[in-house]
């Protein structure tokens, strides 16, 4: 089979085979030897092959994708470390700690890919010390020189090299001496021999004592060159491979993808994002075997493909909803993708030859972390993003969601003015999120029925003002209230704080009695370890009546009923047994629960209270609903302890280790 081209230097059309074209698009692609040889190999399979064969079709759609591959193309990363905190700032505002540790984390890529390599050249003869001073000064090594083996032995007393270069035949300490010494001292130091009475029992002499290479009098600087380079690969690997994956897990909404842009756009590298929501099938991420016409590598090949990069940032979102089914398990598969030691020869089996995805950047993203197997989040360091203040959505809407209205809207002629009533209005009643994706959905609305009212006033330029009057105009009735501020205390109901995807949320839990035979009935769509939480809360209760002022024999003559509103939303967890306990005794003692005060905490059957997780989400649950106090397990001190004065402050924040300590803090 043949094709033609124009020749560029007769600009005559010539025919040209199709199969010496692939062979010489591997030769110039700069494979590694390894993948080099796989593709020859395959070439010679197919000029015994007909074409017209499904298997050549098969082989030149494997060959035109093994040449197009980024073998060793990649973008120059970007180490200016305060560029990368200016974009940072600049597209997200708030997330303090977050963009903490991704700058930590950027600094520490950037002191690796930077730092550099210390040479040790030993020589008696000055001129060759000084020539491959300067020649490896040159290359970007740090070079230092002594005149003989014991000079240099001192020096390597104070300093450790990654590289010696040594001559062989030295007075007092001599190169085969000096090998074995500094081999001894640092097994992973480099050493090259040069020497100009090169014999083969010295040879064998020196590469049995450890040293990389053996190069003979007179050289070539190139020779030199090379072999620096080789000895260094294995160093030069470890620089830009190993390193933490970042996982970023917090509600919808909070920032997590365009985190990873960010990131992106601060090291100058190419940014690529996959879904994995829903995802089934293995092939997904290994690829197809070679067998049919259709097969077709892994998404994780193909994204690197079109980025045209070895080093991109690759973002893995949603990877708290990847699936499982008879096709195999994406999650294990991801298992070698995710680790720095292995994924440096990952093999997709489309492909059947090692990828390098070390130099990949990877970014995992999730609503929560629970859902992720053990052994792929041991391989992740989780970042949590816990939502927003009410403060930091002001400043984010007046600075980003505001302007993106209006532009989408079309309104840049006639830019509406938001006062800061307004948007404390439409955050506050119109929205209850940790993120902002409601928030940017209401100021849209607003800013199209602005639109349509322009329209219809035939265009008229005048300064708009959106003021509270405004909001309600275009929004409606408000769709949240403070249910806490604006609720009245009640018997046997309790505030609780709960935390989910969507981060914090508060919730009442009901208790109720009436005639019965000591039936505990639970409802509200609660799951086993709920249930469980409301059984041990029982529990301690009546092993606790005579404290409690109540009569020994009253569960022998009644039923207890606990709710928890909404009852279609899921709901479990450990954390609600302190409030189940609360509102139980709330309705046997008939002491009204505060609303006001809302709590979280595992109970045991002796009363102590358990540490619970998403303390930073339920604080700001709290403060959003109106609460004034909040209860936590003393153990969680330290968590309250890394939380900010501004998401914390007007709250009286109660922290203990024993239930019968705070009753009369919930209780009237």
């Amino acid at each position: 089979m043949a094709f033609f081209k124009r020749d560029q230097k007769t600009e005559q059309v010539i025919e040209v085979e199709e199969l010496d074209e692939l062979r010489l698009k591997i030769k110039t692609t700069k494979m590694s030897a390894q993948v080099e040889k796989a593709a020859l190999t395959e070439i010679d399979k197919l000029e015994k092959s007909s074409h017209s064969s499904a298997e050549y079709t098969i082989g030149i759609n494997y060959l035109d994708y093994l040449t197009a591959l980024p073998w060793n193309k990649a973008t120059v990363d970007n180490l200016d470390i305060q560029r990368a905190e200016k974009i940072l700032d600049e597209e997200h505002y708030g997330l303090d700690e977050i963009k903490e540790r991704i700058l930590e984390h950027l600094a520490v890529r950037i002191m690796k890919v930077s730092r550099k390599f210390e040479v040790l050249v030993v020589d008696d003869e000055k001129r060759v010390r000084e020539n491959l001073q300067y020649v490896l000064t040159k290359e970007g090594y740090d070079t230092i020189t002594a005149k003989n083996g014991r000079e240099a032995l001192d020096i390597l007393k104070d300093r450790k090299v990654d590289i010696i270069i040594t001559d062989l035949k030295m007075d007092e300490v001599d190169g085969m001496e000096l090998l074995g010494k500094a081999r001894a001292g640092d097994p992973e130091v480099k050493v090259i021999m040069i020497t100009g009475y090169a014999t083969v029992p010295s040879y064998k002499e020196a590469m049995e004592k450890g040293s990389f290479n053996y190069i003979a009098k007179p050289f070539e600087l190139d020779e030199i060159r090379s072999t620096v380079s080789k000895a260094l690969a294995p160093k030069t690997f470890g620089l830009v491979s190993k390193g933490s994956i970042i996982c970023f897990a917090g509600p919808p909404g909070t920032g997590k993808t365009s985190l990873g842009r960010g990131i992106a756009a601060s090291l100058g590298k190419k940014f690529i994002r996959i879904s994995l929501a829903g995802m089934k099938d293995e092939a997904e991420i290994r690829g197809h075997r070679r067998s049919y016409v259709g097969a077709m590598p892994g998404r994780i090949i193909q994204e690197i493909r079109r980025a045209e990069s070895n080093n991109p940032v690759f973002m893995l979102d949603e990877l708290d909803k990847i699936g499982q089914d008879f096709k195999g398990d994406p999650a294990s598969a991801l298992l070698e993708v995710l680790d720095p030691q292995q994924n440096s020869k990952f093999i997709d089996h489309y492909l059947d030859v090692p990828f390098d995805l070390s130099r990949v950047m990877f970014i995992a993203t999730a609503n929560t972390v629970d859902l992720i197997p053990g052994p792929l989040l041991d391989r992740l360091e989780v970042l949590h993003l816990s939502g927003y203040t009410e403060d930091e959505k002001e400043q984010i809407a007046s600075n980003h969601l505001i302007p993106k209205a209006i532009n989408a809207a079309g309104l840049d002629k006639n830019q509406p003015e938001f006062t800061a009533d307004a948007i404390q209005m439409i955050i506050s009643e119109y929205t209850r999120e940790a993120g902002l994706r409601n928030l940017q959905r209401q100021l849209d609305s607003i800013c199209r029925k602005l639109a349509r009212e322009i329209l219809k006033e035939n265009g008229k330029d005048n300064l708009i003002k959106i003021t509270p009057e405004s909001v309600r105009k275009y929004l409606g009735p408000r769709k949240f209230f403070f249910e806490v501020a604006e609720a009245q205390d009640r018997i046997g109901t309790v505030t609780g704080l709960a935390w989910t995807e969507s981060g914090g949320e508060i919730i009442f839990i009901e208790a109720t009695m009436m005639k019965g035979k000591s039936k505990l009935i639970l409802t509200g769509s609660l799951g086993d370890v709920m249930k469980e939480s409301a059984q041990a809360a029982l529990s301690y209760i009546r092993s606790n009546t005579q404290s409690l002022n109540i009569p020994e024999d009253f569960f022998d003559n009644h039923d207890i009923h606990i709710h928890v509103p909404a009852g279609a939303i899921p709901k479990d967890g450990p954390s609600a047994g302190l409030t189940i306990a609360a509102a139980l005794i709330s309705l046997l003692t008939g002491r009204p629960a505060k609303r006001d005060v809302a709590l979280t905490g595992e109970l045991t059957l002796s009363g102590r209270i358990l540490p619970v997780g998403g303390i930073k989400e339920k604080i700001m649950a709290a403060r959003r609903a109106g609460v004034k106090t909040v209860i936590f397990p003393e153990k969680n001190d330290s968590d309250l302890k890394n939380i900010s004065d501004e998401i914390k402050k007007d709250l009286n924040i109660i922290k203990t280790g024993q239930f019968d300590t705070i009753v009369d803090k919930i209780l009237k």
